[in-house]
């Protein structure tokens, strides 16, 4: 071969593309009708027997389907005579905790650290703190009031309490995409800090601080309170594990 000539180029085949399996596929159709809003909230989806004609499928398949929207809160099945699969009345409690299992692996795939996790939640959080200070409902003041974390508590009791009182003050914003943020920050903050423990008293305290501002249409003081409490955790997050050995 002359070596001015240019060898000639060899042209692989193209991989073949993996097809989604047939549950997969049906979910997504099912999901792209629920999100695009041509079946709403309450609506019956069809029956199983009726999935399984118009996707030429076996009913195991629609029933994996079905599964599969069902575990991302989309859809709720009950069973009797007058049950179904139908689509779920739309909720960013119910959305967040779909969304943290993502978060948290996100967050651990990267750089895992306190510092990027309590980064967003003062992003977030502080300027969140007046709007719910401005927004919120007598009701919701009640119900963080019973959330604020038991000093006498067991320690998965004082983390169910925590988080719940973060999620309330979130939905006290009345802005679903605010909530649907802010859940999985706190779901992550009490996994990856606050599991072993901690000063529990000062927690309860920031949290009534914060009740007290909110209730009090306070926005600078809640959005205060809240910068207080970050800055008590930020310095926990700071000081290094103890060394075991």
């Amino acid at each position: 071969m002359n070596p001015a000539t240019p060898a000639p180029e060899v042209v692989l085949p193209a991989e073949p593309a993996v097809r989604p399996p047939a549950y997969q596929l049906l979910a997504d159709d099912l999901r792209q009708l629920i999100t695009s809003g041509q079946l709403r909230p309450g609506q019956r989806l069809p029956t199983e027997p009726e999935l399984c004609a118009r996707s030429g499928v076996s009913r195991s398949t629609v029933r994996e389907a079905l599964r599969m929207l069902a575990s991302q809160n989309l859809i709720i099945t009950t069973r009797g005579a007058f049950g179904g699969s139908f689509v779920a009345e739309p909720s960013a409690a119910r959305f967040a905790s779909s969304l943290s299992g993502v978060v948290k692996m996100l967050w651990a795939m990267t750089t895992p650290s306190a510092e990027s996790c309590l980064e967003m939640r003062e992003l977030l959080e502080i300027p969140g703190a007046g709007l719910a200070a401005q927004r919120r409902t007598e009701p919701q003041l009640a119900l963080m009031s019973l959330a604020i974390p038991n000093i006498a508590a067991d320690l998965p009791d004082q983390l169910s309490a925590y988080q719940d009182f973060h999620g309330l003050l979130a939905g006290a914003v009345q802005n679903p995409l605010y909530e649907l943020l802010a859940r999985p920050l706190h779901k992550l903050c009490v996994d990856t800090q606050l599991a072993h423990g901690g000063d529990w008293e000062a927690w309860a305290n920031d949290c009534q601080l914060i009740l007290d501002r909110v209730a009090a249409h306070d926005v600078a003081g809640a959005q205060e309170a809240v910068t207080r409490h970050l800055l008590r955790l930020r310095i926990i997050a700071a000081v290094p594990d103890p060394v075991v050995g």
